[in-house]
């Protein structure tokens, strides 16, 4: 078993977890209200701003070179999608400057606060464990979660969906990427932060779809 392998197969309760967030879950079935879809997108947009900081605080932290250059090839990737982000919320008639000046909500803040202690005080490889969670389940529900947000929406088009896109089946050369980067890495510690790490994101990244869900629901119900 390679050391993915094993990352996939220990991790596997709380992917499950996960994946059966009842928001998600209605999500990929029948798509989501505009109104959602946006708090969705405010809530992508302040994690994905810190993206390219925290893959430049890892390659501080460590001297492990061959990581440094997979990190440093990252960030060339990923730079400016956050305005992607942005894009999209303007092309479904809401507020990006709103957004832009605004705060995320208590789990998002969470999420990122806990991923640059990680990469300090932890590991400079904990960020490995946030990158398995954020790439992997948007490659996984991206593509099902447009496709369901477009009939919901009453879209002819993918204007608004940019985000969701670039990050689905077409995106899947970072996952290649992820493994063979992963794979590399033999130290039982190394791989054990990762592990851990990992874990902890599946219920960092999901509190976000919980909240989301819990307001949407008393929204409805008031």
């Amino acid at each position: 078993m390679t050391f993915y392998e094993r990352l996939i197969s220990e991790t596997t309760d709380e992917r499950d977890a996960f994946l059966e967030i009842p928001l998600i879950q209605r999500t990929i079935r029948s798509g989501a209200s505009r109104s959602l879809y946006l708090e969705f997108l405010s809530e992508a947009y302040h994690h994905v701003k810190h993206t390219v900081s925290l893959l430049a605080l890892a390659v501080s932290r460590t001297t492990d070179e061959r990581y440094q250059a997979a990190l440093i090839e990252y960030i060339g990737e990923e730079h400016g999608h956050e305005k992607w982000v942005l894009e999209d919320i303007t092309a479904l008639g809401g507020n990006a400057e709103d957004v832009r000046n605004g705060k995320p909500g208590i789990s998002c803040q969470v999420m990122v606060g806990y991923a640059y202690y990680a990469i300090e005080r932890v590991s400079p490889y904990a960020l490995l464990g946030s990158v398995h969670v954020l790439e992997g389940m948007s490659v996984l529900l991206a593509d099902y979660v447009a496709e369901a947000m477009k009939q919901s929406l009453g879209l002819d088009n993918d204007r608004g969906l940019s985000y969701l896109k670039s990050h689905g089946s077409l995106d899947s050369e970072h996952i290649t990427l992820f493994r063979s980067l992963v794979d590399g890495f033999e130290e039982h510690r190394t791989q054990q932060i990762i592990i851990e790490n990992a874990r902890i994101f599946y219920r960092l990244y999901g509190n976000i779809f919980q909240d989301l869900g819990a307001c949407r629901e008393y929204s409805d119900a008031a």
